[in-house]
C-alpha cells in the first residue's frame, strides 16, 4: 500500500519552513496523542504517521532526500533513518514537544534593549496664552542615562559577564507538565548578563533620577486637552536604547469673561431693560481690544450677536472663529421711591393696552394657561 505524502500528513506546503513544520507537528501531535484518546488504535496510528513525517521533514538532509526520491529514499534503511515505527503510550509529552516549544517561543538570545518610558506633563495656561501662544519653562523629573558609565551599568574598564544560570540567553526552559516552557531567568531578570563591578554612580542600573529643565513653545490656538509631543525627552532607555517621548497635556484655566468652544468665544453681555427696549450702542470686549455693537430696539434676553473673526485662530487649519455675545436683560435692583413710581406708571400704561402690543409673549403665554384650565374643567 502506498504511503501518504509527509506534507499532506502535516497539512503543510512543500515550501514550509522549520517553524511552520514544528507548529503543524505540535498541533496534530497534541490532537492525536493516545493518552488524550483513551489509547485508541486509530489515534496511535495517526500519531505514528505524524511523528514519522515530522522526523523526516525537520531534518534538512532527510527532507532533501525525500523531496528528490520520495518514500523510496528510506526503503531498506538506505537513509539511515532511525525511525522504526515503534511507539508506546507511555511516551512523555515533554520529550516529544520540548524542542518544539523551545523553538517556537525562543526569543533573541540577548534580552532586548527596552526603549524608555513615555512621560506626560500637565501644564496650565490662561485663555490668552492659549490663544496667542507662549513659551513655558518646565522641570521634568525622570530617569536619565548615567553619564559616569554611559548607561552601561559597569565601572569604566569593566564589562558585564554572562549569567551562569542562563549562559547569557536571558531565559531558561522549565518543564510544566506535558510541556517545556520558556521563562525569564530569575538570576539575571532576563538581562543575560551579570554586573560584577557595578557603576558607583548609578549602582549598576545604568540610569539615575534627575530633573531636567525644558523650554516649551506653546503654539497659538492650542485647545484644552491638546497634547504636544517632544521626541526623546522621556525616560532614558535601558542598555543604551532610545529614550521615550514627553507629552505636554494642555489645561486651560477658566476665564472670567469668555468661554471657548472649539474656535469660537462666548460671553454674556448684561444690559438694562431700558436699553433693551429702546435700543442703543454697547461696548463689548474681545481678547485684543473693544468693539461696539448696536442693540436694536425691543431686544429680548438670550439674543446672540455674532462678531466675525474675533474668536480663536485654529491651530490646524488657521481659520479664525467668531465672538458670540449673548444678551442678558438685567432687572434693576435697589430702586428708590422715585424710580419705583416711574415703573408703576409704566406698568399702568402697559396694562391699558391689555398686553396685546407691548407684551405679546406674555399675553400668548397667559392665554395658553387660561385655555389649559378651561380644558381641564370641560
Amino acid at each position: 500500500m502506498n504511503k501518504k505524502d509527509y506534507y499532506e500528513i502535516l497539512n503543510i506546503s512543500k515550501s514550509a519552513n522549520d517553524r511552520e513544520i514544528k507548529r503543524a507537528y505540535k498541533r496534530l501531535a497534541v490532537k492525536y496523542h493516545p493518552d488524550r484518546n483513551n489509547n485508541s488504535k486509530y489515534s496511535e496510528k495517526k500519531f505514528k504517521e505524524i511523528k514519522e513525517a515530522y522526523e523526516i521533514l525537520i531534518n534538512p538532509e532527510k527532507r532533501s532526500a525525500y523531496d528528490q526520491y520520495g518514500h523510496s529514499a528510506f526503503e531498506q534503511n538506505s537513509s539511515g533513518s532511525d525511525f522504526n515505527g515503534s511507539f508506546t503510550s507511555s511516551t512523555d509529552f515533554g520529550d516529544i514537544f520540548g524542542d518544539v516549544f523551545g523553538d517556537i517561543f525562543e526569543s533573541n538570545n540577548q534580552r532586548e534593549n527596552y526603549r524608555g518610558s513615555d512621560l506626560q506633563y500637565n501644564i496650565s495656561l490662561n485663555l490668552e496664552e492659549a490663544v496667542k501662544g507662549t513659551v513655558k519653562e518646565i522641570h521634568i523629573p525622570s530617569l536619565q542615562k548615567c553619564h559616569s558609565c554611559d548607561g552601561k551599568k559597569t565601572q569604566k574598564g569593566t564589562v558585564p559577564e554572562n549569567c551562569n544560570t542562563c549562559h547569557g540567553k536571558g531565559n531558561i526552559h522549565m518543564r510544566k507538565g506535558f510541556f517545556t516552557v520558556q521563562q525569564t531567568c530569575p538570576s539575571c531578570q532576563g538581562q543575560g548578563k551579570f554586573i560584577k563591578n557595578p557603576c558607583s554612580t548609578c549602582n549598576g542600573h545604568g540610569r539615575i533620577q534627575k530633573s531636567k529643565k525644558l523650554s516649551i513653545k506653546i503654539p497659538a490656538g492650542i485647545d484644552n486637552n491638546d497634547k504636544i509631543r517632544l521626541n526623546n525627552e522621556g525616560e532614558a532607555g535601558e542598555n543604551g536604547a532610545s529614550s521615550g517621548d514627553l507629552y505636554i497635556k494642555i489645561n486651560i484655566k477658566k476665564h472670567s469673561i469668555f468661554t471657548r468652544q472649539k474656535n469660537d468665544l462666548y460671553c454674556e453681555i448684561p444690559i438694562n431693560f431700558t436699553l433693551a427696549a429702546l435700543g442703543g450702542i454697547v461696548e463689548v470686549p474681545t481678547l485684543n481690544t473693544k468693539v461696539k455693537i448696536k442693540i436694536p430696539p425691543e431686544t429680548q434676553t438670550g439674543k446672540i450677536f455674532r462678531i466675525k473673526g474675533k474668536g480663536v485662530q485654529s491651530i490646524r487649519n488657521y481659520m479664525t472663529g467668531d465672538l458670540l455675545c449673548k444678551i442678558i436683560v438685567e432687572t434693576p435692583i435697589n430702586l428708590n421711591q422715585y424710580q419705583k413710581t416711574l415703573l408703576k406708571n409704566l406698568n399702568n400704561s402697559l396694562k391699558g393696552t391689555k398686553g396685546e402690543k407691548n407684551n405679546p409673549k406674555s399675553k400668548k403665554f397667559f392665554d395658553g394657561v387660561k385655555k389649559f384650565f378651561q380644558n381641564l374643567t370641560t
